[in-house]
């Protein structure tokens, strides 16, 4: 007898697809991600890859998973325990179940439980077999085991697929089954896959007839009786996409270079997770980019320094073992003082490391990772759809000051998505090259006569940028190189010069130059709602979600605590010493060892205490917020108890901002 379907209104929830390599679960979760975008809901992604890029299938290091966050009101994480989980192996169970709060939903395919893959994912016998027994390991859990493969592969049979080729559409029959439970639209997912697949009508027919599958065993069966309604976010009026960081990023550099007139130019070379920048603006030589995939990270700055010397936007994008590559040649930019953009999408090390984790480790080497004294202002997003502000903002300091500038990204940032407000070009910054025209010198000649000159390190009053002549403008010849010039304020005429005092004032001059980018930075924006705080919690780049997650659950909890979070970490905004003198206690959370809590500490003598957790993965805003609770304790003198707005959640429910 068929049981009445209920609907549960929910304000949030967390869902993460995990499953081998190849079964398509970032495929699953970024359709899905887009249904939830097209209904309507705020929402935060994390995609996890597996480290090891052939790893063996069935292997818990072959796990790869998919996580979206998505609410009826704005959010900041992609949340710490997920709600629901669907495991399409004995590995993907084993890999996620210790991130899953008691009373998650799992959904099981029970068709890979197999002694072979049991034995691989580290079982000693079918966790499957003992539910509801003495040892049931998933005791505490809701259980639905289904057998994904075998309705896929007896759903899809009319197209004479393989079986192989069948049970390939199984992530198709779960994205289905998961759209009926939250009630996500279904008509975006099929025009997905119409176009994806036009060309090969039997694999189009067969994910579609699995994805319909999907839905209606939810509607049928008597396995799910409820269905979950969360309903659209409030958001500012505009029109919204869903964006990647690394998506936005290049939407971001494109933009740049309209609203400055220049060409861009990219030189790079793929690596994870930047490649993908390099993917998009290869597909946009309509706005003037042009790309060079070089055969070297090498060959790749120095192509982009050559098009920077031309009048051009250069870029080049790259990794932390990248940047460790180019570090010579960005020295170069900074002794040419050339505009160049130096994207880093950081992920997890060293070395190679671990190419598919995030990670916010490479802080000192943009600040201090190269020879001599070579300052290079930094700039960090700190989400993904912040990452096209981002980008515009280095391309307007590179352009403005004459000089390379890192944009510090990161695997989270650039993998992950998030509903982003569509800008209008106008209401973006106009950034002015000002290109040196004609001569910027009088001096008298050995006969007594007025010369006019061009001196290539004649400096801006104000910002001491040098000028930028395009070659081949006639009078503004100059010599170019990394050997030091003569450049002071004094005598700018570039010519190489080996005076101790002229190296002195130039390495003295480009510091103030970078110094100099605070006057055009807006002052800082302290959250603290009270007034009241005495512990201010600081961070950068995408600590930016968790930080902000966990500030909440304080304030919710009873107390009061302060965020500020550093868009700007060379120059440091000119009032960030006098905000982190008005609190008692200062706590930098960040995904590395320490290193802003490092400069903080040297750059203001406070005593900044570090947060620090390097796992790969995201900062967990539960845990997080259980550390500025102990903080705030020991600020306020008492005992601090965060209650269910703390570790014993029964769920990860982050707070609303109003909260």
């Amino acid at each position: 007898m068929s049981q009445t379907k209920q609907v549960k209104q929910l304000d949030r929830v967390i869902i993460r697809f995990a499953g081998d390599s190849g079964d398509g679960m970032q495929l699953t979760g970024d359709r899905f991600t887009q249904e939830s975008a097209v209904f309507g809901n705020d929402l935060v992604t994390l995609p996890n890859f597996p480290a090891e890029i052939r790893a063996p299938q069935g292997t818990i290091p072959g796990v790869s998973s998919f996580q979206i966050h998505f609410a009826d009101h704005d959010i900041l994480t992609a949340g710490d325990r997920p709600d629901v989980l669907v495991a399409m192996n004995p590995a993907a169970l084993k890999a996620n179940l210790g991130d899953l709060p008691r009373g998650a939903t799992i959904i099981v395919d029970t068709h890979d439980f197999s002694k072979r893959n049991l034995d691989k994912a580290g079982y000693t016998s079918n966790p499957l077999d003992k539910l509801g027994e003495v040892d049931d390991i998933l005791a505490g859990f809701q259980v639905q085991p289904v057998d994904l493969t075998g309705i896929t592969v007896e759903a899809v049979k009319e197209f004479g697929l393989s079986r192989k080729d069948a049970a390939r559409a199984k992530n198709m029959f779960a994205l289905g089954l998961l759209s009926w439970m939250y009630g996500r639209p279904t008509e975006p997912t099929i025009a997905f896959l119409e176009k994806k697949f036009a060309k090969v009508p039997d694999i189009l027919g067969a994910n579609i007839a699995a994805f319909k599958a999907g839905w209606n065993y939810g509607e049928t069966t008597e396995t799910f009786v409820v269905q979950y309604e969360i309903k659209p976010a409030r958001m500012h009026a505009g029109t919204y996409r869903n964006i990647t960081g690394n998506l936005a990023l290049s939407y971001g550099l494109v933009a740049a270079g309209v609203r400055s007139e220049l060409p861009v130019f990219l030189g790079s070379y793929p690596i994870t997770p930047a490649s993908d920048i390099l993917h998009e603006l290869s597909k946009h030589k309509a706005f003037g980019v042009t790309t060079l995939q070089a055969e070297d990270e090498i060959a790749g700055i120095g192509a982009a320094i050559g098009a920077s010397f031309a009048g051009q936007l250069a870029i080049t994008t790259t990794s932390g073992p990248g940047i460790a590559l180019k570090s010579e040649a960005i020295g170069l930019a900074v002794m040419t003082e050339l505009p160049l953009v130096v994207v880093n999408v950081q992920r997890g090390g060293p070395s190679t490391g671990l190419p598919t984790k995030t990670e916010q480790a490479d802080l000192l080497q943009a600040m201090y990772g190269r020879n001599g004294e070579a300052p290079v202002p930094i700039v960090a997003p700190q989400s993904p759809g912040d990452c096209f502000a981002a980008a515009v903002e280095a391309a307007r300091i590179a352009i403005t000051y004459r000089t390379p500038v890192f944009l510090l990204s990161d695997g989270y940032l650039a993998n992950g998505s998030e509903p982003w407000a569509i800008p209008s070009i106008d209401e973006l910054p106009k950034i002015e090259p000002g290109f040196a025209t004609g001569p910027n010198h009088t001096s008298t000649n050995a006969k007594g006569e007025q010369v006019e000159e061009f001196w290539p390190y004649a400096r801006d009053r104000d910002t001491l940028a040098r000028p930028w002549a395009i070659p081949g403008t006639a009078g503004l010849e100059h010599r170019i190189g990394g050997l030091e010039k003569a450049g002071t304020l004094q005598t700018g005429h570039g010519n190489i010069s080996y005076d101790p005092a002229n190296h002195d004032q130039m390495v003295r001059l480009r510091q103030e130059k970078i110094q100099r980018i605070a006057d055009s930075l807006p002052p800082l924006e302290v959250d603290d709602p009270s007034g009241e705080a005495k512990v201010l919690v600081i961070g950068w780049g995408s600590t930016y979600g968790p930080i902000g997650a966990a500030c909440r659950r304080v304030r919710r909890a009873g107390y009061n605590v302060a965020q500020v979070h550093l868009r700007h970490l060379n120059p440091f905004p000119k009032d960030l010493g006098e905000i982190l003198k008005g609190y008692d206690k200062v706590l930098v959370p960040e995904m590395n060892l320490g290193q802003l809590s490092k400069m903080l500490r040297a750059e203001y003598l406070v005593d900044a205490q570090g947060y620090n957790h390097v796992y790969g993965l995201p900062l967990k805003a539960a845990e997080l917020a259980e550390a500025i609770g102990v903080l705030v304790g020991d600020a306020e003198g008492r005992e601090v108890d965060l209650g269910e707005h703390g570790l014993n959640l029964p769920a990860d429910h982050e707070e609303a901002p109003n909260a």
